[in-house]
């Protein structure tokens, strides 16, 4: 996916969330509700972390350096990190703090029909939003499962925003299920397990962003079946014993380093082995545009083995 198709994604969250944030504060000021100030706060992150990833996309586009020869595009998934953080110690932090402090002292919710327009309103926005980035993600993740799309991609935005929107989607649902539940049986208290309710998903959304976020900070290598083209060219390339190792890395969602230690036949000259190494890279980079970065070495099979002890 392109950073221009991910910025779209952003761009269309951010729109919605701004807007609701400002609408859900003031029905939150109106009737007291802890599950819409929740959900206020909610949108407020929200709109913060839309932010930080395009600032990270920004950061991630700099051209390499001398003191970053690789590229800043890992600097991405550090701000996708920060964004898990923040979900997790303001959103989850403050909803479960606030529906805390109303389970000490709950009070009856004024004017309960603001607060289902202005769910109402939010849930079309962020139903808009989130099928931008369903969209998106569907696009990438080809034929691959839900779950298996997410934990194999390269690309922390997308599958963030979606996770934003379906948090919020679901915020949405505890919260209007909370006020209305509240009004009817006459127990303000279910507003305060409303609002308790959306830290914890808002909780277990960050959770699952922050340990997605570390694999990519970590470093991952490619998909399996792009291992399996590498070694297929290398295959059909003469002169080959052997592959001692393949290393790849993700420097970003379309960034690649990839390092060969390669046995060649004994029998090539230099200059064999220097024409071999440079059909190899084009053909590489040819089929496989995301790897930029190929740094292949000549070693046999048991020097490369008793370089490892």
């Amino acid at each position: 996916m392109s950073v221009h198709a991910s910025k779209k994604v952003i761009y269309a969250a951010l729109a919605g969330n701004g807007l609701i944030a400002i609408t859900k504060f003031g029905a939150a000021s109106i009737t007291g509700s802890s599950a819409m100030l929740s959900e206020a706060i909610h949108s407020v992150v929200d709109t913060g972390n839309q932010i930080l990833l395009l600032y990270g996309l920004k950061r991630a586009n700099r051209p390499p350096d001398r003191r970053h020869p690789f590229g800043y595009g890992m600097e991405l998934y550090f701000w996708t990190f920060i964004v898990a953080i923040l979900i997790f110690a303001v959103g989850a932090g403050l909803s479960i703090y606030e529906g805390v402090d109303k389970l000490h002292s709950p009070h009856a919710i004024a004017n309960p029909v603001v607060n289902y327009v202005v769910l109402a309103v939010a849930m079309v926005f962020e139903a808009a939003a989130w099928l931008v980035a369903f969209n998106a993600f569907k696009e990438e993740k080809g034929n691959l499962g839900f779950l298996t799309a997410v934990r194999r991609s390269k690309d922390p935005t997308v599958f963030t925003v979606l996770f934003e929107d379906s948090a919020a989607m679901l915020g949405l649902i505890v919260a209007f299920a909370g006020i209305a539940l509240a009004e009817a049986l006459d127990l303000p208290i279910l507003d305060a397990v409303a609002s308790i309710g959306i830290g914890c998903i808002l909780a277990l959304t960050a959770v699952v962003l922050a340990y997605e976020s570390k694999g990519l900070l970590i470093g991952e290598s490619v998909a399996a079946e792009i291992e399996q083209g590498l070694r297929k060219i290398i295959r059909h390339q003469s002169g080959i014993e052997s592959v001692n190792e393949m290393l790849t890395m993700h420097l970003g969602p379309r960034d690649v380093l990839l390092n060969l230690s390669l046995d060649f036949a004994d029998s090539l000259s230099s200059s064999d082995v220097e024409t071999a190494i440079s059909g190899m890279e084009t053909q590489i980079k040819k089929q496989f545009p995301q790897i930029r970065r190929i740094f292949i070495e000549a070693q046999s099979w048991q020097g490369h083995q008793n370089s490892l002890r």
